[in-house]
């Protein structure tokens, strides 16, 4: 998994190099190698250092009440060894957890001195933001369905690699398109590709084919640039927004959001970073966890859609359109250091979480975290 979702942190070292306002935060070093005190002061201040695009909050937030404790004194279980939730997020460094089951906060934990009003990077996790917004762009008949081509969109990238590219190949990260992940690589493209138009169509079209369209999973970071440019010609407007016209402000976010521009004035980078507060992270896991319907009914999404966006790839069993598929029908939306949106529909359960790990991936961080929702989820569902 590190490899797969490693890649939106990279983005940012162009973006970060220059910020005018984080000599003493950032100096040279790259965000993927911030010391634990860059990162608590950093992951929060996203907007005061580098290029970013406001997302405004509704005028008529959605109300989550608290539910009635059920989880006080929760004992957390994993390899043997029982913990408190305190005890778990002062181990993985994280820095929010909120639980929320039947549209009610059973849970709502801080630390790392992070708060309920702070928004926080949420790395990769933007790019199921993005799967949402490509359905909100199908319904609202701006784009037919997807099965078009990418061309169709933007024609630059006719001739090359993604001539026979459908939407739907770009949402499963299966272009074909021979793409070097490889962070070690000076000569990699995720090392040497630019990451707005018109510099990235010149490089993505001279990638050679590996593989047939739809074939094989390769997640490819250039891939969901390609991707957000494709969505900001379909609506003929930014992606932040259409965000804030689509589901941030009706379905009832309570506070601004940003998302992180390729340049000063540029583009949204389509896979990578947007901040939000833990609870508007909540909020997103429940507008997909009611199938894109606002609080009145209106249904923001086409019918089905989540299904779709949910059901397994022919080039991955674990990867959607977008969105990391889970045991038991859960899936998730997660980022590097530790960001997660998780969402269980079986038994209502949508758990955010926003962290520091000391890493950008860790296997083993990532199995705990998802064991600790799944015994969540099951403790509640067994109220």
């Amino acid at each position: 998994m590190q490899q797969l979702i490693f890649s939106a942190a990279i983005l940012l070292t162009p973006l970060f190099a220059h910020g005018q306002n984080n000599a003493d935060l950032l100096g040279s070093e790259h965000i993927l190698f911030w010391t634990p005190e860059q990162q608590e002061s950093g992951y929060s201040s996203i907007a005061d250092l580098g290029n970013t695009r406001l997302i405004k909050a509704s005028e008529n937030s959605l109300n989550l009440p608290t539910s009635d404790g059920s989880l006080a004194g929760f004992q957390h279980s994993y390899k043997g060894k029982v913990s408190s939730i305190d005890d778990f997020m002062q181990r993985t460094r994280a820095a929010g957890l909120l639980v929320i089951h039947d549209q009610q906060i059973a849970l709502e934990k801080y630390a790392l001195g992070h708060t309920e009003d702070k928004p926080w990077i949420s790395f990769s996790v933007a790019k199921s933001v993005v799967s949402l917004l490509f359905g909100a762009a199908i319904k609202d008949g701006l784009i037919k369905d997807v099965n078009e081509r990418v061309t169709d969109y933007l024609p630059h990238l006719k001739g090359g690699a993604y001539t026979d590219v459908r939407i739907k190949d770009l949402l499963q990260m299966a272009s074909g398109a021979a793409w070097n992940e490889d962070y070690a690589d000076p000569n990699s493209d995720v090392a040497n590709a630019p990451y707005g138009p018109p510099a990235l169509f010149t490089y993505m079209n001279k990638l050679e084919k590996k593989s047939p369209a739809g074939d094989v999973f390769n997640y490819n970071t250039g891939e969901t640039s390609v991707a957000g440019a494709l969505l900001r010609a379909a609506v003929g407007n930014n992606l932040s927004v259409y965000l804030q016209r689509k589901i941030w402000q009706p379905f009832g976010m309570e506070s601004d959001g940003n998302w992180l521009l390729s340049a000063a004035d540029g583009e949204e980078i389509g896979g990578c970073c947007i901040s939000a507060t833990l609870r508007d992270y909540g909020r997103l896991g429940l507008f997909a966890l009611g199938n894109g319907r606002l609080a009145d009914g209106t249904s923001v999404l086409p019918d089905g859609w989540i299904s779709q966006s949910t059901a397994a790839s022919k080039g991955s069993k674990g990867y959607g359109y977008y969105w990391w598929l889970q045991e038991e029908g859960a899936y998730a939306a997660e980022g590097v250091f530790g960001q997660f949106i998780w969402i269980d529909p079986s038994r209502n359960v949508v758990i955010a979480m926003q962290s520091a790990w000391p890493t950008a991936w860790d296997d083993a961080y990532e199995a705990e975290v998802i064991g600790l929702f799944q015994e969540i989820a099951t403790k509640l569902d067994a109220r």
